[in-house]
């Protein structure tokens, strides 16, 4: 009788170990939780490309690389697919990014970001989500998921991407939804990077851990996510030793910060800059994030950080 009181605790215990770990994978699929770390390096890590920027350098409609596409099916697991934008004919490891839409979005409103990323020296995936309507929480998972695609893409002979990938720089980026599901994998994950673009987000959040480098691209005219309400709090609970910054853009929309639109010339300058800086870790760019007086630029109407950026 003892032994079997023993062995129907113990299946207990084991049912209630599942349950607990099924429910923690939050709907993204993958069970990317571990996604490798970032390494220490900071300063001449040898992971420069491109010429001496300058403003106008990163003004341009693209970088200095060519970039190719390769699709991502949708039966792939813990995300809903998507596509890979890379540099063309370079031969050595580069950071990746991982960029999700919003709700009800697919891939095509982040789709700007894309190329332009990936002309300056990175991969890039911008994903569709598992179901249109998935939130913050499922998008971060998501996000991670894909990231843990490209480290496995980059592992694998015959892949477009194949020895691409450095799975020691990572970052997420995201609209709306998908900019709160970037910062939710920022506070799980220790990334190199991230950018939520007019992100959204309700109820409790653990944003207090994030330790990861964060700029927050608001929209001042933001009805779906006003900043008050998300940006702002969200940039006020990233503690004050991460680097991090909050630019709000002049009479922005919802979408101010999606690209494809006027503000491309002031997204690609700061997009650029912040990931060059933190994923490349390319000293050469932080004059454009520490320094100018950003909200002299008519674009800009707030702008907060925490420079100077170690």
């Amino acid at each position: 009788m003892k032994n079997a009181a023993l062995i129907k605790a113990t299946l207990g215990a084991c049912a209630l170990l599942f349950s607990l770990s099924a429910y923690s994978g939050g709907g993204g699929g993958g069970g990317n939780d571990g996604l490798p770390l970032p390494d220490t390096c900071n300063t001449n890590c040898g992971y420069e490309t491109g010429p001496s920027p300058s403003l106008s350098f990163l003004q341009a409609s693209s970088g200095p690389l060519s970039v190719a596409t390769a699709n991502v099916s949708s039966s792939v697991d813990g995300f809903g697919g998507g596509t890979i934008y890379y540099p063309a004919n370079v031969n050595q490891e580069l950071a990746a990014i991982s960029i999700a839409p919003g709700f009800t979005n697919t891939q095509s409103a982040v789709a700007w970001w894309g190329p332009i990323l990936a002309s300056h020296g990175f991969v890039v995936i911008t994903i569709n989500t598992n179901s249109r309507f998935d939130q913050p929480e499922s998008r971060g998972r998501q996000l991670d998921s894909a990231l843990s695609y490209l480290i496995d893409e980059g592992n694998r002979s015959g892949s477009p991407i194949s020895g691409l990938i450095d799975e020691n720089r990572l970052a997420t980026m995201g609209f709306s939804m998908g900019g709160g599901g970037a910062l939710r994998s920022a506070a799980r994950n220790r990334l190199s990077a991230s950018v939520p673009l007019a992100p959204w987000n309700i109820g409790g959040n653990d944003f207090e851990d994030i330790e990861v480098p964060t700029m927050i691209m608001a929209c001042e005219n933001d009805g779906t996510a006003p900043v008050g309400i998300h940006a702002s709090p969200f940039y006020n609970t990233i503690p004050g030793s991460t680097d991090k910054a909050l630019m709000e853009i002049n009479n922005g929309p919802h979408n101010c910060a999606n690209g494809n639109n006027s503000n491309n010339a002031l997204l690609s300058t700061y997009g650029v800059s912040w990931m060059k800086r933190f994923l490349d870790k390319d000293r050469r760019f932080s004059q454009f994030l520490c320094g100018p007086n950003h909200e002299a630029n008519s674009r800009i109407s707030d702008y907060r950080d925490t420079c100077d950026y170690l």
